[in-house]
């Protein structure tokens, strides 16, 4: 496939590079750094809706840039040693034919008339699947924060914790099928199958596993795209550009905001994007919109309602600790006198 034609002056080592679609990798990157949500499910429809790229080179460019990003991320928890290596390689097992045979089927369809109509239904499938992984996951730390308020919870366990080798195998083999077509699906749907197969996993072992195990796999898929896809290596650049300090920003600013409320704002966009690909009316997608930004709306005022109630509460219940410590202490004189 020729190269796309980017609007873009300026030319670095004779290709052309979009400074718009590097700002959109940056900003694409930052959110990424600051809400840990997948890249391909915020880059991948990005590139089709705002920036006009033909959908199958938005997947083969994004599979691309995705695995020239994630072994950056991958070798920080290798160094910390936050990767359970086993969990990693029976995922790959399953992820890199998985990958092989979406990226194939993808390179079927491309021959077809209806071949970038076809891979915007799947491309809005996919994110409408990752939205719901991402509501799971949501829902399964709001219970583990609940349970841990009525009683002790499990001793979480790090890389030597035990693999279900069957299931892993065949999460890997779907998560690399729907990569290998989509470009879609490496982290949401990987962390959130995990948290549900392995609860006992320690957080940042479950983070640096899934960010290592979608290297190899990203990889694979990279070179069956170059093959088989439709890869614009402007694209690649321009986003590499703009997504490499967006995260590292991104990942800077962190620790200083936790991206609660804007991770339920990505949600509602990401639903709104599906809804866009798979050709629904624009009516349904302005309501789709509207009602995920009335509930987040709704969320923020709770969360902000509950702290200031926390906030209201603590002096009296530090009050009333003292008190407590103070009779005791009394009484412990008394009894000594």
């Amino acid at each position: 496939m020729p190269e796309l034609p980017l609007l873009s002056d300026l030319t670095i080592a004779g290709l052309a590079i979009d400074p718009l679609l590097t700002f959109g990798g940056l900003l694409a990157g930052l959110l990424v750094g600051l809400t840990g949500m997948g890249g391909a499910a915020l880059v991948t429809p990005m590139l089709v809706l705002v920036f006009g790229v033909p959908p199958a080179a938005a997947v083969s460019s994004d599979v691309v840039a995705s695995a020239a990003m994630k072994p950056v991320g991958a070798w920080v928890h290798a160094r910390a040693k936050t990767v359970h290596w086993r969990l990693v390689w029976w995922l790959s097992v399953g992820s890199i034919p998985g990958v092989l045979i979406g990226t194939w089927i993808f390179a079927r369809v491309l021959d077809t008339d209806a071949a970038e109509e076809t891979i915007r239904l799947w491309i809005g499938g996919v994110l409408l699947l990752a939205v719901s992984a991402m509501l799971v996951k949501n829902y399964i730390a709001r219970r583990r924060r609940l349970a841990a308020q009525d009683h002790a919870p499990a001793p979480l366990q790090g890389t030597d914790l035990p693999v279900r080798i069957a299931p892993t195998v065949i999460l890997g083999a779907l998560v690399g099928l729907l990569v290998g077509t989509t470009s879609v699906g490496s982290g949401s749907l990987v962390v959130t199958t995990l948290l549900l197969l392995y609860p006992l996993l320690r957080p940042s072992v479950l983070v640096g596993t899934d960010l290592t195990q979608a290297v190899p796999m990203l990889v694979a898929g990279a070179l069956a795209h170059a093959g088989f896809g439709a890869i614009s290596v402007a694209v690649v650049v321009s986003l590499l550009l703009g997504q490499i300090p967006g995260v590292w920003l991104g990942a800077k600013l962190s620790s200083s905001y936790d991206g609660h409320a804007l991770r339920w704002l990505l949600m509602v966009i990401l639903a709104a994007t599906a809804v866009t690909l798979i050709g629904a009316p624009r009516a349904v997608t302005g309501a789709v919109a509207i009602v995920g930004v009335a509930i987040v709306s709704a969320l923020i005022v709770r969360d902000r309602q509950a702290g200031q109630r926390r906030r209201t509460l603590e002096p009296e219940l530090t009050s009333i600790l003292d008190s407590s410590r103070t009779d005791r202490g009394v009484g412990v004189v008394r009894r000594n006198d």
